[in-house]
């Protein structure tokens, strides 16, 4: 009998301890909740018909697509440093920048921005579980600042990132930016686009002009990271911030999809971007046009029978110099006037070599249209008028 009460006291002292201390109330309800156990949050004892918003994992939808579209990403977003090493007098000195890029495929092929890579002796790779690899530059293309590296990884190391449409974004839009700012791995940022096609000069006289514009934080480190929608697709890579002080101000921007899936393929075939040539290398931005300053010798445009200044010669002294009078002025192009030279090169991007466009050009004061049948191209310099 003793040992029957003996068990029956044991069992209620058992069951009093283990209400006592899966009590949420217990220490002044600081303890946490176990969210796989179902209990009113203080919210929604305040406000009980907030309870429909949370879902099984107590989320809102809002948080519950965030923490969605990290998950599915994170372990494709890399952390790029890149080492190099200048000669100044004497002495050799090294420099290590950081940034970020996102897996491509499975053949381990990252994307980023080219001014992350660009000089760098030694590039190195590191993924989500820690592992460093060496990379390669596979091809880059300057101009729209977009580069491809390669690492020798395993393939179940890989998770790369499918590319999205960026053609029907709509200014205030979820977007979800991640990167490696200031070197903290995989951080994710979030915010709207603000706005679409700006204008953005990445290199010498180049512009992009469909730039995607979000308020998402990105700071030194993130460039080169991916950017997302709420479904997960990259719609964008993170590349420049504007700012005075170096840090986020709301003001960020990202090269587009659409212009990445052009770009990419051919720097994966390629190593770099086959360009339509007009065959004019250099042109002077005036108030009614852009006027020939250089040809490429036997080039498309000199082909097609187009004029550059005329090269004049002194009996007195044996230097060469330069009439542009007799140079042709550009206006035009299929009818879309041109007034500066990032007008033309954008118009000339758009197309394939081997297209022929018609250049509008005024010659001794007339207008002439000359057909002009496009090649491939480095991309023309432009220079102010003097």
């Amino acid at each position: 009998m003793r040992f029957f009460l003996g068990c029956v006291l044991s069992a209620m002292l058992a069951s009093v301890m283990t209400i006592w201390l899966t009590n949420p109330s217990r220490d002044g309800g600081l303890v946490a909740q176990d969210r796989r156990v179902r209990v009113e949050s203080p919210v929604e004892l305040v406000r009980p018909a907030t309870a429909n918003i949370y879902d099984s994992d107590g989320f809102t939808p809002e948080e519950a697509v965030a923490v969605s579209v990290y998950e599915a990403v994170n372990r494709g977003v890399v952390n790029i440093t890149a080492k190099a090493v200048t000669d100044r007098l004497l002495t050799k000195s090294s420099q290590e920048d950081t940034g970020s890029g996102a897996i491509i495929d499975h053949e381990g092929r990252i994307l980023t921005n080219f001014h992350v890579v660009n000089g760098a002796k030694d590039v190195a790779v590191t993924l989500y579980n820690g592992k460093t690899y060496p990379a390669t530059l596979i091809g880059a293309d300057p101009l729209n600042d977009l580069a491809v590296i390669q690492i020798e990884a395993a393939d179940d190391e890989l998770y790369p990132i499918a590319l999205g449409d960026s053609r029907g974004l709509r200014v205030g839009m979820r977007v979800f930016a991640l990167g490696n700012p200031f070197g903290l791995e995989r951080t994710l940022t979030t915010g709207i686009i603000s706005s679409l096609n700006r204008s953005l000069q990445i290199h010498g006289h180049w512009k992009i002009k469909s730039i995607i514009q979000i308020d998402a934080a990105i700071n030194p480190g993130s460039s080169g990271g991916p950017l997302l929608d709420s479904h997960g697709w990259l719609i964008g890579i993170n590349t420049a911030i504007a700012t005075t002080s170096g840090q986020s101000a709301g003001v960020g921007f990202a090269i587009p999809a659409s212009l990445i899936s052009r770009v990419v393929p051919q720097l994966v075939k390629y190593g770099r971007v086959i360009r339509p040539e007009s065959g004019i290398d250099k042109v002077y931005q005036t108030e009614k046009g852009l006027l020939i300053a250089e040809m490429r010798p036997n080039g498309p445009a000199e082909r097609a029978g187009l004029r550059g200044p005329k090269i004049t010669r002194s009996r007195l002294f044996p230097m060469k110099g330069q009439d542009r009078t007799a140079a042709d002025l550009i206006v035009a192009i299929d009818d879309q006037k041109v007034v500066t030279a990032e007008d033309f090169l954008g118009y000339i991007e758009g197309k394939r070599p081997g297209d022929e466009v018609t250049l509008t050009v005024i010659r001794e004061g007339r207008r002439v249209p000359i057909p002009l049948q496009l090649a491939n191209s480095e991309p023309v310099e432009s220079t102010s008028s003097r």
